[in-house]
Order: C-alpha cells, then sequence, then structure tokens
C-alpha cells in the first residue's frame, strides 16, 4: 500500500510539513475550561449549579458532623458533665469525716477534675467559637449587609450616596432586631428539651444525651446571640462610618518618611500559559505580568529606594508547591527587592481546596489544609524569616526572629510534607497559630512598625475560601507590640478587607463573604491607635483609600488580575511619614501603570 506521505516530491513535502499551522482551537488561549471555576466569567448562580452536581455528598456529611454536630454535643453536654462532677465533690465534701479513705478518694477526685477538667474547658471553648465563626456573626453579617444592599438598589443613587453613613447605620440595627429576634424565637422552641443539671444516670441513654445536648446548645448559642446580636448593631451604628479620604500631606510637612511599594494578589500559576481560578480568560495568561511587574519596581527602588515591599496575600493562586517554586524563582532574579518583601498569607494560598472544582472539600481530619499551611510558612520564613519577630505572649514582649521560633520544627515539617502523619498536623497547627502576627519592630521609639497578620477563617471549602477573620489572640499580639513603643506608628498588614467600602456594590457576592467577619469588632479594638496606624490589605483587587474609626484604611488592587494581556494594570508606591506631631501621616500615592502587551501567539 502506498503511504499517504509518499504523494509529491520530496521538497514539496518537506515545505508542507515545514510550514507553520494555526490550530483550529490555540491552546494558549485557552478555553471553556479554564473559566471553571472563575467568578469573573460566571455567575454565582452557575458556579452553585456546578457545586452541587459535583460535590460529594458522604464528604460533606462528615464535615458537618465533625465541624457542627460534635461541636454543638460538646457545648450542650458540658453542663451536664459540670453539674453532674460538682454533685460528686459536694458528696463527698459532706462525707469528709468519715474517715482517710474518703479524704483520699476526694484528693483523687479533685487532681482528675483538674487534669481532666482543664482540656475539657478548653475544648468547650474552642468548640463555642468554631459555631460562632461558623454561625452566628457570618449570619449577622450576611443580614446586614443584605439590607443595605436592598436598599441601595431601590433608593435613587444620589439620596444613597449623601445618606451612606446612615443607611449603614440603620441596617447595622435592623439586622441586629432581627437576628435577635430570630435568636429568641430558636430559645423558646429548644427550651423544653433542654437540661441544665443532672448526674451520672442521666449518661445511660446515648440518644436521650444526644437530645438534651442538641437542645442546650442550641439555647446557648440562641442566648448568645440574641445578645451578641443586639451589641454588635449598637456598637456598629454608633461608630465612626467608613469615607474616602482624600486630605493627603505635604511632603514639607514630615519630618521622617517610608516609601513603601503595596502589592497584593499576584496570584502565581504553575504554568506557562495558565490562567488564574478567579479571572479565568479574562485575565492574563503564565506570570508574565508579575514579571513585568518586578523589573518595574527593580527599575524604580535603584532610582529611588523603598523601605519596603509589601505583599498583602495571595502570593499564589492555589497554594500548590508548583506555584510558590515559581513565585520564589521569579522574586530570586531579583535580589535588592528580595531584601525588602514582606510577605502574608491569603486566602488563595491557603483555603482553596481544588483550582478546577469548587465543589472539592477537604475533610478537617485531612492533612492537605495543614500541608498548604506549611508550604506558606516555609516560603514566609525563607523571605522574610530573619526579618521578622514573633511574639512572647507569657513574657508580653517581642521573642525571637521567624527562623529562630521554626528551627526546633524543622525536622517535623520536612516529615509532615512527605508522610502527612496527623499527630504532627495538630502540633504544626499550634505553630502556625502562634507564629501570627509577626512583627518588624520600628528601628527607633518614634518610628514605623509593621504588623503582619492571618485573616484567613478556618475553612476547608474552595467555595467558601475567602472568609475572613481576626482572632482575639492576634489583636491581643497587636497590643503587646503598641505597648512596647508607645511612640511608634503602625502599619498593619492582613489579606481582607476590614470592612466593606462606602461604594455601591453591583453585585450582593461583593458584599457577603469576603470582607472581615469581624471587621468592625476589629476596628474598634485598634481605636487606640488612632491616628497612629494604617491598615493595608488586598483581596478584592480594587484600589480605595478611606478612614474609619481614625484609622487610614488602604485597598490594593492587582497588578495581574482583571486585564488580558494587552490591557494595563498598575499599582502605588505609597509614602508614610511622621509629622512634629508624631501622628502618621499618609502623602499622595504613586500610581505605577504596567503596560499591556500583544501575545505574539494571539
Amino acid at each position: 500500500m502506498r503511504s499517504i506521505y509518499s504523494r509529491g516530491n520530496r521538497r514539496g513535502d518537506a515545505a508542507f510539513f515545514m510550514r507553520p499551522m494555526k490550530p483550529v482551537i490555540d491552546p494558549r488561549r485557552g478555553d471553556l475550561e479554564d473559566d471553571a471555576s472563575s467568578t469573573k466569567r460566571r455567575s454565582l448562580l452557575a458556579l452553585a449549579g456546578s457545586l452541587l452536581s459535583e460535590i460529594s455528598l458522604p464528604k460533606l456529611a462528615l464535615a458537618w458532623i465533625l465541624l457542627l454536630i460534635v461541636p454543638a454535643l460538646v457545648l450542650g453536654i458540658a453542663p451536664l458533665v459540670v453539674s453532674a462532677w460538682a454533685g460528686k465533690v459536694s458528696g463527698k465534701i459532706s462525707s469528709l469525716l468519715a474517715g482517710v479513705w474518703s479524704a483520699l478518694f476526694l484528693a483523687i477526685l479533685l487532681a482528675l477534675g483538674w487534669f481532666v477538667g482543664r482540656p475539657l474547658l478548653r475544648l468547650v471553648e474552642k468548640s463555642f467559637w468554631s459555631l460562632h465563626s461558623l454561625a452566628v456573626e457570618p449570619g449577622y453579617a450576611a443580614c446586614r449587609e443584605g439590607l443595605q444592599h436592598l436598599i441601595e438598589q431601590f433608593v435613587p443613587a444620589p439620596y444613597a450616596k449623601a445618606h451612606r453613613a446612615m443607611v449603614r447605620a440603620g441596617t447595622a440595627l435592623a439586622a441586629g432586631l432581627l437576628i435577635c429576634a430570630l435568636a429568641l424565637l430558636a430559645l423558646m422552641l429548644a427550651w423544653p428539651g433542654s437540661l441544665w443539671a443532672g448526674d451520672i444516670s442521666d449518661f445511660a441513654s446515648p440518644q436521650v444525651l444526644a437530645s438534651v445536648a442538641l437542645a442546650n446548645s442550641v439555647v446557648l448559642l440562641a442566648s448568645y446571640l440574641a445578645a451578641a446580636a443586639l451589641g454588635w448593631a449598637i456598637a456598629d451604628a454608633t461608630m465612626d462610618q467608613p469615607r474616602d479620604f482624600d486630605r493627603f500631606a505635604a511632603r514639607s510637612d514630615a519630618s521622617r518618611a517610608w516609601r513603601i511599594a503595596h502589592l497584593s494578589d499576584l496570584h502565581a500559576v504553575g504554568e506557562r500559559y495558565g490562567f488564574r481560578i478567579e479571572s479565568g480568560r479574562i485575565g492574563p495568561r503564565g506570570n508574565e505580568r508579575l514579571r513585568k511587574v518586578l523589573a518595574r519596581l527593580d527599575a524604580i527602588h535603584a532610582r529611588d529606594p523603598l523601605d519596603a515591599i509589601l505583599v498583602t496575600g495571595d502570593m499564589t493562586d492555589a497554594g500548590r508547591s508548583v506555584e510558590w517554586a515559581e513565585f520564589l524563582d521569579i522574586l530570586a532574579q531579583h535580589p535588592l527587592l528580595a531584601e525588602r518583601v514582606l510577605v502574608l498569607p491569603g486566602n488563595h494560598d491557603l483555603n482553596v481546596v481544588d483550582r478546577a472544582n469548587p465543589a472539592r472539600l477537604d475533610l478537617p481530619t485531612s492533612p492537605k489544609k495543614r500541608l498548604r499551611e506549611m508550604r506558606a510558612l516555609s516560603a514566609i520564613a525563607a523571605l522574610q524569616g530573619s526579618r521578622v519577630r514573633v511574639l512572647d505572649r507569657a513574657g508580653a514582649r517581642l521573642g525571637g526572629t521567624l527562623a529562630d521560633s521554626l528551627q526546633p520544627h524543622g525536622a517535623d515539617i520536612a516529615t509532615f510534607a512527605d508522610t502527612g502523619r496527623w499527630r504532627l498536623s495538630l502540633r504544626l497547627g499550634a505553630l502556625w497559630a502562634d507564629v501570627f502576627p509577626m512583627i518588624v519592630p520600628p528601628d527607633r521609639p518614634d518610628g514605623l512598625g509593621i504588623i503582619l497578620l492571618n485573616s484567613n477563617a478556618e475553612t476547608h471549602f474552595s467555595f467558601t475560601n475567602a472568609l475572613g477573620l481576626i482572632s482575639t489572640d492576634q489583636v491581643r499580639g497587636i497590643e503587646i507590640a503598641a505597648a512596647l513603643y508607645p511612640r511608634a506608628c503602625w502599619l498593619i498588614a492582613l489579606h481582607h478587607h476590614v470592612i466593606e467600602y462606602p461604594r455601591t456594590a453591583k453585585a450582593l457576592s461583593e458584599r457577603i463573604g469576603t470582607a472581615l467577619i469581624n471587621g468592625s469588632w476589629f476596628i474598634r479594638r485598634l481605636r487606640r491607635l488612632s491616628g497612629r496606624a494604617v491598615l493595608m490589605h488586598g483581596h478584592r483587587h480594587i484600589d480605595w483609600i478611606g478612614e474609619c474609626g481614625g484609622l487610614l484604611l488602604v485597598s490594593a488592587p492587582s497588578p495581574v488580575m482583571e486585564a488580558t494581556d494587552d490591557q494595563a494594570t498598575y499599582f502605588y508606591i505609597l509614602t508614610l511619614a511622621t509629622g512634629a506631631d508624631g501622628r502618621l501621616k499618609l502623602l499622595a500615592p504613586e500610581r505605577i501603570s504596567i503596560d499591556g502587551e500583544v501575545c505574539p501567539h494571539a
């Protein structure tokens, strides 16, 4: 049989095979699959439909049991355990004079209560805050933002803009009253099935005990929610509302000044032509835009040196090893910049379970979430381990460097990365929590210090990966640092935006699930730093400068998102300064544009 490749003369055949051919579908330009999880190309309704069709129901049921049912049972059973234990103790005290053996038994019982009761109380506390962050605060925040969004859609724009602060205060109060009413209704329904004092016999029937424990947990949470919602509402309604800031200081007013390049949401991908999860095909391909950003910064630094380059999270697109490798390799090409880079974790670095499938779920017992945390921590330590300090909370002082703190745990981190052992996961979870906040102390008592926070909520679901929460422990860390340097000013950096911008949102999804769940509380706790602190963040990919509660708020745009290869992006260089009065001032920011270019393969 004659081969099809032998047709024609050889020279013509060679020319045919050497001639470049354009494929019908150019793989470098992507296709529908690259938009599978894009919130810019697909609506949340479409993504939710995909989620429902792809989600693993057994894993979802197990996750609900571990994250909600078990904490609820622990919380509800605690009063019965405490009352039963107290009954035993009081009984033994009454018969203490019966003999030496009774006294000895009492001593043993008290010792068991001390050693077993303390872990139990810690478990109850952890369970309470787990339920709190998963159900209580998000419910109030969603109600508040939903009411405000509804008003903005039906009230004329000029009126809504002129009275935005009043609308926000009113919706906060209305949301608090609504949540309080619903919580009181739940309390009334659950109260008949609750039991608050018991003895050992009450533990004989697991079925009855579970029913009572759930009823108790509903009563406790409903009581707390009713009181807390009113408290939050009143505090939110009476606090200063966020507003735009345009009163930039003149350089002549500054006694000292610091130049800070503020980057955020770089979303390094691991493929040469890879697209990012959120933007899909409406964003740039690969990491060329990131390379252009750093090259431009290198030139700026050579001309006018920078004091710091702050990256407020989402260095990677999904926290994968290859993405961290790409980010570190690109940054290594600019050693002078690397010496000044400070980074903190974003939700894409930690909470994205699967790039292509938001229905994927990590069980709480899975090592994958901890593995993403250890990848991030390893990269953070490689970049700034010798320049940032961690807190010695017991001594209320600055501890050693991050590198020093991680040195005893290096072998455990490496072993966990290879094996994913559950016991190591628990141990390293405590390490992850202890290293935040990271602190760059001021160079002198009245200088500028930098505090780096982890604002990511504990989630195991790609669809809810954007939730943010600042722990009370991290706020306590800020207060310790501020007390150590009472005359210093502070740059406080986190990933999530602290409070919703005073702008009309296009969609409700922009308001819910992205800002800090406890952002209003966070601002109120930082009021003592009024006039001496600026909060810088990313997450929303939008540039905005404002103020709230005496604090400056700076949101960074993403220089690599929201634009195709041929469109320009930008970032800002900020100048922070202190005046003769010791207060922190912000000079007019310098906008740095990164030009787009048509890809030669387009």
